[in-house]
């Protein structure tokens, strides 16, 4: 993330959701609030650079669409999508049966511009979004220009995972470790360096009293020798737009690390997975990304 900046990938993955809201059919992961969070001009602002910017993504398809729209469409399906439509659909899944099983709060590490708890006003749950205090300050504002008021049962935590203690943070904002509560931790891990990412499961981990989950998605250690074009374009635009990707993990160096903390993967969600669940039966170019995997671990 550049200083005194939002995420740019927070930003992105609003536009996401709110495209595929619009365009996709079957839609996979609906939200019908994220494009109140996106001025008009930001809006039309992505398409013309998504438009634009085919020659990166594939330069053999340049004479392949007859417009604008058809290009904006594959790019979003094919690069962009795929990822946090699919990942939202799998966690939302999760924190709804969670909440079944007696969980009364929900803590979403790296919230962005999530809408869960303006879609879900009677979930009954106590939710926690932490994220950077740029990207935080960010959605505050759009939250007012939307016009929406902040529910009582919502509480925004700015952290920054590498520089400040997320645990200690959520602690001041009112979290009760000895409620039952889901964590959610998505498009965080591939940003931070392991270290750091490990640093922030070791906090975590004394919050979660018995019963309580994580959901996190992760890049296996393929990731950055892929030969997949549109892995490659990824890891290119991460670079480019300052937020680089930084670590991938083998799945049995995640199990060893989590087990350390008492947490044990319920669920562990391979790129097939992925496709069969969300993606199969489709007429469109909507698929599982390459690599990219899902992991539900439960507080023994």
């Amino acid at each position: 993330m550049k200083p005194n900046e939002p995420s740019m990938t927070a930003l992105m993955s609003c536009f996401v959701r709110a495209y595929h809201t619009e365009h996709d059919t079957p839609v996979i992961f609906r939200d019908d609030m994220a494009r109140q969070l996106i001025t008009d001009e930001e809006y039309k602002q992505i398409q013309t650079f998504l438009a634009n910017g085919l020659g990166f993504f594939a330069p053999e398809r340049l004479d392949a669409f007859s417009s604008s729209e058809e290009k904006v469409k594959w790019i979003v399906q094919t690069q962009l999508a795929p990822t946090p439509i699919a990942r939202a659909a799998y966690t939302e899944r999760i924190v709804q049966h969670e909440k079944r099983l007696g969980a009364t709060q929900y803590v979403m590490l790296g919230a962005g511009m999530d809408t869960f708890a303006f879609r879900h006003p009677n979930s009954g749950m106590t939710i926690f979004e932490v994220d950077h205090p740029n990207t935080q300050q960010f959605k505050r504002e759009r939250i007012h220009m939307a016009s929406w008021n902040m529910p009582s049962y919502l509480q925004l935590v700015a952290a920054d995972f590498i520089k400040d203690d997320a645990a200690s943070r959520l602690l001041a904002a009112g979290f009760r470790p000895s409620k039952k509560t889901v964590f959610s931790l998505l498009g965080v891990s591939y940003y931070l360096e392991k270290e750091h990412f490990y640093r922030l499961l070791h906090r975590l981990a004394p919050l979660m009293t018995e019963g309580s989950s994580i959901v996190f998605d992760f890049a296996d250690e393929q990731l950055f020798t892929s030969p997949v074009k549109r892995v490659q374009n990824t890891l290119a635009l991460a670079q480019q737009s300052g937020e680089p990707m930084k670590a991938a993990y083998p799945i049995e160096e995640l199990e060893k690390q989590l087990q350390h903390h008492r947490l044990f993967i319920f669920e562990h969600v391979s790129p097939e997975q992925i496709q069969a669940e969300f993606f199969s039966n489709r007429n469109d170019d909507l698929a599982a990304f390459e690599h990219v995997h899902y992991v539900h671990a439960v507080r023994k």
